[in-house]
């Protein structure tokens, strides 16, 4: 007897989001093999991206011996054969319309089953094209007799007039607006129960009703008064238009990358439904010559091993039709899948891109800083109950502060503060939480010697007892007013380097002064912090020791003190020495100002009139990027620099720019950019070095915000589109509703329905 016959496989759901599918020509499955019902969505899908065509790609990396010459792919083809595609990962060329409705075999199949690399035989374009009645042409026709809808015979059936279209595109249109609206609040769409009986349909039904509610010219088309099948709010409309939204930002970003290089900004995290996110945001220099921080797109990740990484972040570059050679810069935190030397991230995408050098994150290794600093320090718990009662005393003190007259009333001032559990990933963290403890002392100690006399708390008498007689010690009050004053400093460093348009000249700038500062506290800072601590205490009464004498710490017996007196032990033991502590942290976290390649940007700094220049060290710049500079273009170099330098410090427009950026910009004001070709091409690399993921941190955030336990169920494309819009909102609000309409009509065969309710 013959073996039963596998159960048949159900038939997904129709493909109709871009991102779902392989862009690369060599990763693409034949359009035969998915689902018939499908097949012109994924078509459509393709046709809206267009043939992927990747101009900034270094073809001569995919180079190969042909008749022992060195062949490879022309980009002028692109031009010249409209239809041509490029596949990076098999290194051949395709032909994108036989893909999408070539038939049968031809002469040419090479150009459709494994691609075509003969790259010395130019005529092959030619011979693929061929006569009229070619497959290829052929293949052409049904792709312009599918581009023109109109023609279809469903229409000619179906009778469709301006008014359905016009009554159509109405009703698209407010649902449209509504979904804007909670796209750029981050706000659900659905609702638990959405029958008509239900009080509350969800956030997208409840809004358009209340739009229509209030506004009879959008009462006449939408809901109870549309077609009963071509209402426009089902679930898969609503993805359908998220998704068009996401697609036209993403275009825009995309656009303004153009072929020029970018950096990439990765990290991972969990949702909140324990799936691993990778996150990626590029870097890129714009037209205006300000660097600028985009999202680009996040994506679950299996595992978190730097192969992985490497192929999530090159299929989502080449989905966007970007590709690996374009990356000049890398920026991760310090997890050795990333930097590792061996087989990290960073090793893997520059065997793809040699100069595409890595920066540690400057904000994560500040951070990391202070947590080595700061970890013998533990974390101080209290219950809800705790914090009330020190919001209460809080209110009280500033009210009587208020009606005294030692404070002033208005708008953001006297806001409620609280006590902020520091977090080792929590960037400033530290700092405001001793911030506040200095702030609220008072109010800490009140309370805490009012649980030190509550009945009802005497199992934590013992404890409370001992945390107030450490609150009211020297030894604390001084200990907290010198990390208010090393926290200040780094904090200071912590914001500017979390800027979006930072540079990597200004922010190694910014280190140095930090550790100047720091030295300055170390040697001239002394007497001055002493009496800030000295009236502090003098205020609330904590008693002073006196320098000269003995050291007896709290809580233990002087006879086994160590035989030192006050001033050994609070200015050269715990003074200078945390002072020291946090220098050495500094110096061994921040090695890259040690780097050469950042040596030699040094030489770019357009501050003091360029008092730092120095040609050869530009010149060994301009080196560690082969790719940009050839050995002529070097000498060019060198030939421009010197009529650079002379027309920067002898033009007016260019006194007082004192960072990379502001000189970016200023040349392209001026069209210098254009005069100096090489050496604002130089600028435009050194701009593209990562200082700090914060804008990776940011959409972990975003994702938490939009992600969160009562939507966790959401799927990863629906996310990813959400994020787009959320984040860049900026470009999402700029963008016109006709643009987002006719992505919408595209994606998709769409035809109003007569019927009404």
């Amino acid at each position: 007897m013959p073996p039963a016959p596998p159960p048949p496989v159900p038939e997904k759901e129709p493909i109709y989001d871009i991102n779902q599918l392989p862009l690369d020509p060599g990763e693409r499955q034949s359009i035969a093999n998915y689902p018939v019902n499908d097949q012109d969505a994924v078509r459509r899908a393709y046709i809206i991206k267009g043939p992927y065509q990747p101009y900034a790609h270094d073809f001569d990396n995919d180079s190969r011996k042909i008749g022992g010459k060195d062949r490879k792919f022309n980009p002028l083809w692109f031009y010249k054969y409209p239809w041509i595609e490029y596949s990076v990962k098999k290194e051949a060329a395709f032909c994108f319309v036989c893909y999408l409705f070539g038939k049968g075999r031809s002469k040419t199949s090479a150009f459709i089953d494994g691609g075509w690399n003969n790259w010395n035989r130019t005529d092959a374009l030619d011979i693929h094209v061929g006569g009229v009645t070619s497959a290829h042409n052929a293949a052409q026709e049904r792709y312009n007799l599918f581009m023109t809808p109109h023609g279809a015979i469903d229409d000619k059936i179906v009778k469709v007039d301006s008014e359905e279209r016009r009554l159509y595109k109405m009703r698209l249109t407010y649902s449209l607006r509504c979904l804007r609206f909670l796209l750029q609040q981050g706000l659900a769409f659905r609702g638990h129960d959405e029958s008509e009986e239900s009080s509350n349909r969800g956030n997208f039904i409840e809004l358009l009703k209340w739009l229509a509610a209030n506004n009879e010219e959008v009462d006449k088309y939408v809901l109870k008064n549309a077609p009963y099948n071509c209402t426009l709010t089902s679930l898969d409309i609503q993805k359908e238009i998220i998704q068009c939204c996401a697609m036209e930002t993403r275009d825009q970003i995309i656009k303004e990358i153009g072929d020029d290089h970018f950096t990439i900004l990765a990290d991972e995290s969990s949702d909140v439904s324990h799936k691993e996110q990778l996150a990626l945001c590029v870097r890129y220099i714009d037209k205006s010559g300000r660097p600028c921080e985009r999202y680009l797109g996040i994506v679950h990740v299996d595992d978190t091993t730097s192969s992985s990484l490497k192929e999530a972040i090159q299929s989502l570059l080449v989905n966007n039709g970007l590709t690996m050679t374009q990356i000049r810069g890398q920026g991760y935190d310090g997890a050795s899948n990333m930097k590792g030397e061996i087989k990290g991230l960073k090793t893997l995408i520059m065997k793809e891109s040699p100069s595409a050098y890595y920066v540690h994150c400057f904000a994560h290794q500040l951070q990391l800083v202070l947590v080595a600093v700061a970890k013998d320090n533990d974390d101080c718990v209290c219950s809800c109950k705790r914090h009330r009662m020190i919001r209460d005393h809080q209110y009280d003190n500033v009210m009587k502060a208020l009606q005294c007259g030692i404070l002033e009333s208005g708008s953001g001032l006297n806001q409620e503060m609280g006590l902020p559990r520091p977090g080792e990933t929590r960037w400033g963290s530290h700092y405001k939480t001793v911030v506040n403890l200095i702030a609220m002392y008072p109010t800490i100690r009140d309370v805490l010697i009012a649980l030190g006399r509550d009945t009802s708390a005497r199992g934590d008498w013992p404890k409370i007892h001992t945390m107030v007689g450490v609150l009211e010690s020297f030894d604390f009050i001084f200990n907290a007013h010198l990390m208010l004053d090393i926290l200040g400093h780094t904090n200071e460093l912590s914001e500017c380097l979390q800027r979006k348009d930072q540079d990597i000249l200004n922010a190694m700038s910014l280190v140095h002064l930090a550790k100047s500062k720091i030295q300055q506290m170390r040697s001239d800072g002394w007497v001055s912090f002493l009496q800030r601590v000295t009236i502090f205490c003098n205020k609330y009464g904590i008693q002073v020791p006196e320098m000269e004498h003995n050291y007896v710490p709290y809580g233990r017996s002087a006879r086994f003190a160590p035989d030192q007196t006050n001033d050994d032990h609070f200015r050269r033991e715990v003074y200078i020495g945390v002072i020291d502590k946090i220098s050495q942290e500094l110096d061994s976290r921040f090695d890259e100002v040690n780097m050469e390649l950042l040596t030699c940007m040094a030489a770019l700094n357009p501050a003091d009139s360029f008092a730092s220049f120095d040609a050869n060290k530009v010149h060994r710049l301009a080196e560690f990027y082969p790719n940009e500079f050839s050995s002529s273009d070097l000498l060019r170099l060198d030939l421009q620099l010197e009529t650079f330098i002379d027309d920067m410090r002898k033009d007016e427009l260019f006194k007082g720019i004192n960072n990379l950026v502001d000189l970016s910009v200023k040349l392209v004001e001026t069209k210098r950019d254009k005069v100096y070709h090489w050496a604002y091409l130089l600028i435009k690399l050194v701009l593209l070095l990562p200082v700090a993921t914060a804008s990776v941190e940011r959409i972990f955030s975003a994702m938490n915000f939009i992600k969160n336990k009562l939507r966790n169920k959401m799927g990863d494309s629906l996310l990813d589109h959400c994020l787009m819009t959320f984040i860049e909102r900026d470009i999402f609000l700029k963008l016109s509703e006709e643009e987002i309409i006719n992505t919408f009509m595209a994606i998709k065969r769409r035809r109003p329905d007569k019927k009404k309710k």
